[in-house]
């Protein structure tokens, strides 16, 4: 696997990065221990990043795509405003009461709405427009995502995709079929005159768009 940055250098950055919550710890030391695809968890630096981005927005409505355990949706849920709400879909229904009881130890359970199901059909029956979005479900619908979200997400909104550098692999020359995906939404995304956007080398990468 590339490394995008050093494991040196990553402790460091975590090392003087504000620490995790209590309940971020252990949604985080949990999922490693007894989840499978521990990697997918947005972790510590991610996870302090999309806190961050979301007291700066201070969303009143933000739609995640893919919750996996939570740690992310709780990060962002840090931001809302006083009477907002995160809606939050995962197609896996055997992590739902994980999840469930840590938005509840988080206290989190009237801000976060969780769904179960296909995230291609639930978004069309939510009747929101979002401040903030972040995808962060299956690599081969990030475009289809972005297509369903746009035209809801405000002006000046913005919309975050994770994993958007795949592990290097998308500079490396051979590339299998998620690696192809995500490099025609990055281009896609890139070619977009609705939105601005920057790619940060952040983690395994963050895709940030503002909507104009």
């Amino acid at each position: 696997m590339f490394e995008l940055v050093s494991e040196k250098i990553e402790k460091y950055a975590e090392e003087h990065t504000s620490p995790e919550s209590a309940i971020l710890a252990k949604i985080n030391r949990e999922t490693n221990a007894e989840v499978l695809s521990p990697r997918m968890l947005s972790g510590h630096l991610q996870g302090q990043f999309l806190t961050f981005i979301s007291h700066m927005v201070q969303p009143t409505r933000i739609l995640e795509i893919g919750t996996y355990t939570g740690y992310s949706a709780c990060c962002l849920a840090q931001g809302l405003s006083e009477n907002g709400k995160l809606h939050t879909i995962d197609i896996n229904d055997e992590l739902e009461n994980r999840v469930k009881g840590y938005i509840q130890e988080a206290e989190l359970q009237d801000k976060i709405v969780q769904h179960i199901g296909n995230a291609k059909e639930i978004i069309p029956l939510l009747n929101e427009s979002w401040d903030l979005v972040f995808i962060d479900a299956d690599k081969k619908s990030y475009a289809q995502y972005f297509d369903l979200v746009i035209d809801r997400v405000k002006k000046g909104g913005y919309i975050l995709a994770d994993n958007v550098l795949w592990s290097g692999k998308v500079v490396q020359e051979k590339k299998d079929a998620d690696t192809l995906s995500i490099m025609e939404f990055n281009h896609k995304i890139h070619e977009d005159p609705r939105v601005e956007n920057v790619l940060l080398p952040i983690r395994d990468g963050l895709l940030l768009m503002r909507k104009l």
